[in-house]
Parts: structure tokens; C-alpha cells; sequence
């Protein structure tokens, strides 16, 4: 029964992306308005109900998740590579560049990400562009840390000073010797980010700084379903049950990865 419990987290986000790949097959019409069925509750004709306009919450939340999951993944794609790159430079050369890199990313961690994220999107403007440059500006500094403690770590190790006795080149060095050691932290980190930025969307969304009306947004649809929770809760409680899903198995997911991974154990 244990092991049946450790493939949901995977079950639910397989799920997500199963969605998100085969949209195009769906035949989803988000934005369809009927009047005729507004605020309709779930049932025969539409299992998830309908919104304030007659949208079907189902297709809108099925959209959403395209927009959640394709800025998640995209703002952790950049952000782990420009957070790898800067955090190995700086422990690799050392010196006044090291201590350039590590005031700048104190800099960055002196204002909470969430609120620098939303000043960002703000100066920006909205829009799906606009929230993946805003959170990747601020989602690099925690690779930065960890690949710089990593190498630091690493970089003394005997096989890595005979490379470097032997005349091996920095590049080689880095990508054959020491990117293979820390690979293991930074994919965990990895998994953690992508959950801490599928949030990051929907709280801009929410805020009116993310994707703009008429494309679906599960923060978007929980700020529109605020409006009627009282005779609607459906509204609020759907989408926010997809968001709380994902969230939580990609974290149960990283939980399994990094207890896989720990070479203590």
C-alpha cells in the first residue's frame, strides 16, 4: 500500500502534462460565452460548471494549466541555467568576481522574491512575456547559492586537482568532472522551483500582473471566482484544488528524489 502511495504524486502530475501535451486534441473552447448558462453548477452538461460568462470551467481549467506548467518550466529552465552558470564561475575563479557575485545575489536576497517579482511585473506590464522575465530575474539567485557551495566543496577533491596538475582546461574540467557531482542537488533544487513558480504565476495572475482576459489562468480564475463564492464557490474551490494538486506532488515527487538521491543513505 506504501509503494501505491508514492506513484500518486507522479500519477497527478503525468495527469497535467498528458493535458497540457494533448490540448490541441482536446478541442477545448475556453472562451465560448453562454449566457443562457451562467454560474451553472456541475453536472450532466458540463461536469465542472460554468463561470460568470457561461465559459466551461472545465476547458478553462485544462487551458490554464498550459499557461501555469509552460511558465513554470520555462522560468526553470533559464533560471537553472543562468543560476548554474554564474554560481560555478564564481566558486570556480574565485576571487573579486566571487565577491562581486555573492554581493549581488545578497542583494537580491534582502527583498522577499514574491514582492520583487510583483514590482517587476508591474514596471513590466502584463502579460505571459512579462511574468516569465519578472521571475526569472529573481529565481536565479538560489541555484547561484547552492552551485557555488557545491563546487566549493567539490573543487579541492583529488581527482579534480590532478586534472588540474595534468593541464586540463576549466571548461573540461567543469563540464566532465564537476557538473556530473552536483547535478543531483541542482535537479532536486529544480523540482522545488518549478512549485514555488507554478504559485509565483497564479499569485500574479491573481493580482492582474500575469496572462490577461480572455485566456484562461488559474489565479485569474480564482480572482473572477472571488466575486460570486457565496453562490458559486465552485468557481474558486475547482481551480484551487488543481493548483493545491500539482503544487503539493511535484513537492512529494522532490521529497522522493532527494531521499533516491542522498548518497548518505
Amino acid at each position: 500500500m506504501t509503494k501505491l502511495l508514492r506513484y500518486i504524486p507522479l500519477s497527478i502530475l503525468c495527469f497535467w502534462l498528458v493535458v497540457v501535451l494533448f490540448q490541441p486534441l482536446l478541442a477545448l473552447t475556453p472562451n465560448d460565452i453562454d449566457l443562457e448558462k451562467v454560474l451553472g453548477v456541475p453536472g450532466h452538461s458540463s461536469w465542472l460548471g460554468e463561470d460568470s460568462l457561461g465559459r466551461s470551467v472545465s476547458d478553462r481549467l485544462f487551458s490554464g494549466a498550459q499557461v501555469s506548467l509552460l511558465v513554470a518550466f520555462s522560468v526553470m529552465l533559464v533560471t537553472l541555467v543562468i543560476g548554474t552558470t554564474i554560481g560555478v564561475c564564481s566558486a570556480w575563479f574565485g576571487g573579486w568576481f566571487d565577491q562581486a557575485m555573492m554581493r549581488v545575489t545578497d542583494i537580491f536576497l534582502a527583498f522577499p522574491g514574491i514582492l520583487l517579482a510583483i514590482a517587476l511585473a508591474g514596471l513590466l506590464g502584463p502579460g505571459i512575456g512579462n511574468v516569465v522575465l519578472a521571475l526569472s530575474v529573481v529565481g536565479w539567485v538560489g541555484f547561484a547559492r547552492l552551485a557555488r557551495g557545491q563546487i566549493l566543496l567539490f573543487k579541492e577533491r583529488d581527482h579534480i586537482v590532478a586534472a588540474r596538475s595534468l593541464g586540463t582546461s576549466s571548461y573540461k574540467i567543469i563540464i566532465w568532472h564537476l557538473l556530473p557531482l552536483i547535478a543531483a542537488p541542482l535537479i532536486i533544487e529544480a523540482t522545488f522551483a518549478i512549485a514555488g513558480l507554478i504559485i509565483a504565476e497564479a499569485g500574479l495572475s491573481f493580482l492582474g500582473l500575469g496572462v490577461q482576459a480572455p485566456s484562461p489562468s488559474w489565479g485569474s480564475m480564482i480572482r473572477d471566482g472571488s466575486r460570486y463564492l457565496l453562490v458559486a464557490p465552485h468557481l474558486v474551490i475547482i481551480p484551487a484544488i488543481a493548483l493545491f494538486s500539482v503544487v503539493m506532488a511535484i513537492n512529494l515527487i522532490g521529497d522522493q528524489m532527494r531521499d533516491r538521491l542522498d548518497v548518505r543513505s
